[in-house]
């Protein structure tokens, strides 16, 4: 591109674009060809093959010359029977839990309205709340990565937040805040504003406030199907009381879901205790890879109730003058092995030092867990 077609284009982001969007950086997914992946919290398992072949045969069924049919009706009954959505609650469907976050920002940017959520927490909380133009407060975690509920308490007073997210457990630390603790919060917010319980994690934590909806008329249950093994046909449902998702699946673009997604899950779903057996291997994977890391010298683990396990890296021998942190180094040296983990030491001070490492196979993990006693023996 020649040097004034630059400028003219320089100009035209500076008069057109949005502020906001200007300073923000586009979500960056590193290219993981020929990697052992385990910094996106994925299910490592394939299909069994005989789930594949029905799927295989269903998908050859779909008329892909027609829309799918907006209603989506088999696929949110489905979902609400196997995943315990109460009778009575209705579901809308997103691309993902990303595309539900953003219908809720879109939906719920009046002026001067604000979404509040602890930090550090799923980063499209404020990506998308920027994005909408709402303002966001994010309210830091305590130092053991608990709820520090007196200040989320004086945040909601001070803020009166339009959206107020609680991921539960927590990403990217894995915390599973109080029970107690997340109903004094939503009891806190009342008719204010809506409370955003993400249960993106739920088949590896084990509990819910699904079936407390009637409770918490103010609450919204978010849960996505991409932590089951299925991220790559990239579906989110929520629920809450009708009237108020009725307000929710107005901004929701028609035909959102794609019929080879909607087929395929409704194909997967009559196979559900495949998943869930999945989910007590890598619950019972994520003891036995938390008990060998703390092992290790140097390293401490930090409770979780999700599929993937927030560590931190001291080196035992000091300071050595390295201008990378000690984290930084293991995880270069993991990357120089095809071994990729989530460096989160920069996303936010309560994460110094960290890296996130998601649950594997028992193979997997026993491949990573050798690369690091390698790493720590030559440090």
């Amino acid at each position: 591109m020649s040097t004034s077609n630059s400028q003219l284009v320089a100009k035209l982001i500076q008069n057109t674009i949005r502020d906001e969007v200007q300073a923000l950086s586009a979500y960056h997914v590193p290219d993981a060809s020929g990697y052992l992946k385990l910094d996106a919290m994925e299910n490592p398992y394939r299909l069994p093959p005989e789930l594949q072949q029905s799927l295989a045969q269903r998908l050859t069924q779909i008329d892909l010359n027609r829309y799918p049919v907006p209603s989506y009706s088999a696929l949110k009954a489905a979902l609400s029977h196997h995943y315990g959505v109460p009778q009575g609650y209705p579901l809308v469907l997103g691309n993902g839990s990303d595309e539900l976050i953003t219908l809720l920002s879109v939906a719920c940017a009046k002026p001067g309205a604000k979404v509040l959520a602890p930090v550090p927490s799923f980063v499209m909380y404020a990506m998308s709340a920027k994005l909408a133009g709402l303002d966001f407060v994010g309210v830091p975690l305590n130092t053991d990565l608990s709820l520090d509920t007196p200040a989320m308490l004086d945040a909601i007073a001070a803020h009166q937040p339009a959206i107020t997210y609680l991921a539960y457990p927590n990403n990217p630390t894995g915390t599973k805040f109080s029970e107690d603790e997340m109903e004094t919060i939503i009891r806190a917010v009342g008719e204010t504003g809506i409370v955003v319980v993400d249960e993106a994690y739920q088949p590896f934590a084990q509990s819910s406030f699904m079936p407390r909806l009637a409770e918490f008329p103010n609450m919204v249950v978010m849960r996505t199907v991409s932590k089951l093994g299925l991220a790559g046909v990239r579906l989110g449902y929520m629920a809450a009381a009708p009237a108020l998702l009725e307000q929710f699946e107005k901004v929701r673009p028609p035909y959102n879901i794609n019929v080879l997604t909607e087929a395929a899950v409704l194909c997967v779903l009559e196979h559900a205790e495949v998943f869930e057996q999945q989910a007590a291997d890598l619950r019972g994977q994520r003891e036995h890879l938390s008990s060998q890391l703390a092992a290790l010298p140097g390293v401490s683990v930090f409770p979780s109730a999700a599929n993937f396990v927030l560590t931190k890296f001291e080196n035992p021998e000091g300071n050595c003058g390295s201008e990378q942190s000690f984290a930084d180094q293991v995880f270069t040296k993991l990357a120089a092995r095809k071994i990729l983990v989530k460096n989160v030491g920069k996303m936010h001070a309560l994460l110094k030092d960290c890296l996130r490492i998601t649950v594997s196979t028992a193979e997997e993990n026993a491949i990573l867990l050798n690369a690091l006693k390698e790493i720590l023996r030559g440090s």
